[in-house]
């Protein structure tokens, strides 16, 4: 499904960008993009084997966190690599179907933010019993959306400028640069946003609200508090994924024209910063993921 080269396009391969302002530096920037990407592949993969060993944590809480990890380990290895060939081969092409099959699993996304809805609907009402389905149904969601996407791309034609304003290859970016018509691809791709991740912002609100309902009931204030504790570190995903992506979708299609750095700012915000977060956020404030992760590395 991920579309060749283009017979009506003067031009065979995109152009990736790395931070503007700072090409002369790039190896240095590398070093804390290293950094995150040891920190984000650590973390993750520490998450999930500690879940998938542990059968005390076979509970849809954990089985989710552990979807998150996988989720942001996937996203992570996407994205990280092209920002290193930047910065250490100053390798900036990416052929046609590259950059699409890339786009094509960083818009997969969507299936995170199944995911952190899914846990929040888990700290209201017990779904211990259909965990299987839900995620199956995530999956079948996530295909259903995205497929779509690079056989839209393939009716277009590439004859202006080929370089992206990112280090990776995004829809809104690419159907920019496009000198076809791309309402049809501009109209889908906001659909995708609006029906996944936008719903899934809105349920996550909802099921916030009738928690906030049932902890205002308990008499005790510290049960309250302690009840409030125990959603902390899923607020921090909930803000980390969905602040960003809302910004930078809307600006890249109703927002003035900023300065390039701006949209690859937000964009790293989006893409870098939660799979580097999640894990540390939910080993600090979630004792047994924590007390497991001490055993697993502390053995004796």
């Amino acid at each position: 499904i991920f579309p060749a080269n283009s017979t009506s396009s003067i031009f065979s391969s995109f152009l990736v960008t790395g931070i503007p302002g700072l090409e002369a530096g790039h190896v240095g920037v590398s070093i804390p993009f290293c950094t995150m990407f040891l920190i984000t592949l650590v973390g993750n993969l520490t998450i999930i084997t500690v879940v998938w060993r542990e059968h005390s944590l076979h509970v849809p809480m954990y089985l989710f966190l552990a979807m998150l990890a996988a989720s942001d380990l996937g996203l992570s290895l996407v994205t990280f690599p092209t920002m290193l060939r930047i910065f250490w081969l100053d390798a900036r092409e990416l052929t046609f179907p590259a950059c699409f099959t890339q786009m094509f699993f960083i818009t997969f996304q969507v299936g995170e933010s199944a995911v952190i809805l899914a846990m929040a609907f888990d700290r209201y009402v017990a779904i211990s019993q259909v965990i299987g389905k839900i995620g199956l149904i995530i999956v079948i969601r996530t295909l259903t959306v995205q497929v779509p996407l690079p056989i839209l791309l393939k009716r277009l034609c590439f004859c202006g400028s080929n370089v992206l304003s990112h280090s990776y290859c995004l829809h809104p970016d690419i159907i920019k640069l496009s000198c076809s018509n791309t309402r049809v691809n501009s109209i889908y791709g906001l659909f995708v946003v609006l029906s996944t991740m936008g719903l899934d912002f809105l349920l996550i609100l909802l099921s916030y609200v009738l928690i906030l309902k049932t902890v205002l009931s308990i008499a005790s204030h510290g049960g309250r508090l302690k009840a409030l504790n125990t959603c902390i570190s899923h607020l921090c995903a909930v803000v980390l994924f969905f602040t960003p992506m809302i910004c930078l979708s809307m600006l890249h299609r109703f927002g003035p024209r900023l300065p390039s750095h701006v949209y690859v700012t937000m964009a790293n915000m989006h893409f870098l910063i939660p799979p580097v977060m999640n894990p540390i956020v939910y080993v600090v404030k979630t004792k047994q993921i924590r007390d497991k992760v001490l055993k697993q590395f502390f053995k004796k």
